[in-house]
């Protein structure tokens, strides 16, 4: 049986849903799949600098990392900083090296630009690995994500497609294959069911809030200005694992209990995305593609500059959603939607139109695909 070896980085949550959702659709090829956080491989220190500080520098210093998300697109792989970064990087990864030998994959797959990094560098080197291929998993293309000399990418779209053939002298198989998500979000789902299980009635128009504990407004104060808006529609908050949102939003529902129904962490997304007809969500790579796969509508908020905000121009463009930059410009979409049908019809069937909801599925056979035939490398 092929093993395949599938690696993320949890410096905020998409490159592990990626990864988890890679790993579901090997199991379902008939392929073994294992998934590895290769932060739980490094010291707590390098954990904490490497994640806590990525989080904490996008909620409190966003203009910061827009400027350092533009600097490394554009700086020199030889330059300083970056130099700096791969000897604080190489010193404290040494773990992933025995995982890989013990594990002892056909293949290996990236969903973070990390152990991408770090795996090329071995090559360069001339280690021994097996084949290495990456799996981007924004709508656009940062240069991290770019490496010379391994043996295949999975991207999004063509557009993506395109760029890693500009910046790569000698291109790898690169297969568009879309954004991994779980099986789940695929299915076809009955909305009445749906509603059922979360005391619903299926026929009334649902607004699904998606923003956690980040976003405009601070969460409650967003929630509490949507339930401002006059009209016969519903909103149902997905807070997460975000206790003191859940319970902000618990305190509101008390006082609008036909209006609002806030969630905390559920494992079946998909079904409440079944009883939605708009979606408000920050524009992250993994989130907006299972609102495509489902064919929701989007009002996109609170992108984190850089990588959400390049996701939200691509889906701008393509007619799937709408951006709203603070909470008055959102409460102005929101009514704009609830009050033009056709608008989010128009939205709706351009979600459809761009949903890649076997993306997982076709990242494993791309690379089962390169294992059976040695991968071709041509120049651009």
């Amino acid at each position: 049986m092929t093993r395949i070896l599938v690696l993320s980085v949890s410096a905020g949550a998409g490159h592990v849903r990626a990864a988890q959702a890679l790993v579901a659709a090997a199991g379902a090829s008939g392929v073994e799949a294992r998934h590895v956080d290769v932060l739980e491989l490094v010291p707590a220190s390098f954990k904490a600098i490497y994640a806590d500080f990525y989080l904490r520098l996008v909620e409190r210093a966003p203009r910061l990392w827009s400027w350092l998300y533009e600097k490394t697109d554009r700086a020199p792989r030889n330059a300083w900083f970056s130099r700096v970064r791969r000897a604080v990087e190489r010193v404290n990864t040494r773990g992933l090296r025995d995982c890989i030998d013990e594990y002892a994959p056909d293949a290996i797959l990236c969903t973070h630009f990390l152990p991408a990094e770090l795996l090329a560098r071995r090559r360069a080197r001339g280690d021994a690995l097996p084949p290495v291929f990456v799996q981007v998993t924004d709508f656009d293309l940062h240069r991290l994500w770019v490496h010379e000399g391994l043996d295949g990418y999975c991207v999004a779209n063509d557009e993506v497609a395109f760029r890693l053939r500009a910046l790569l002298p000698v291109a790898p198989d690169i297969a568009v294959t879309g954004i991994p998500i779980l099986p789940a979000f695929g299915e076809r789902l009955d909305r009445t069911a749906c509603a059922a299980e979360l005391g619903l009635d299926d026929g009334k128009t649902t607004v699904l809030v998606m923003t956690g504990g980040a976003g405009i407004g601070g969460g409650a104060e967003l929630v509490e200005r949507l339930l401002g808006i006059d009209g016969d529609f519903r909103i149902v908050a997905l807070a997460g694992r975000n206790q003191a949102l859940l319970e902000a939003w618990r305190a509101l529902a008390a006082r609008a209990p036909q209006r609002l129904l806030p969630l905390g962490f559920t494992s079946t997304v998909e079904r409440v995305m079944a009883c939605a007809d708009i979606a408000v969500t920050k524009p992250g790579g993994l989130s907006t593609s299972e609102c495509l796969a489902r064919g929701l509508p989007m009002i996109l908020v609170a992108p984190i500059p850089g990588q959400e905000e390049r996701n939200a121009g691509h889906l701008l463009e393509q007619g799937a959603a709408l951006l709203a930059l603070d909470a008055t410009a959102l409460e102005y979409r929101l009514r704009r939607c609830l009050g033009d049908p056709a608008l989010t019809a128009r939205m709706r069937e351009r979600c459809l139109a761009l949903r890649r909801p076997q993306a997982a599925a076709e990242a494993i056979a791309h690379v089962c695909a390169r294992l059976r035939t040695p991968p071709s490398r041509v120049r651009p």
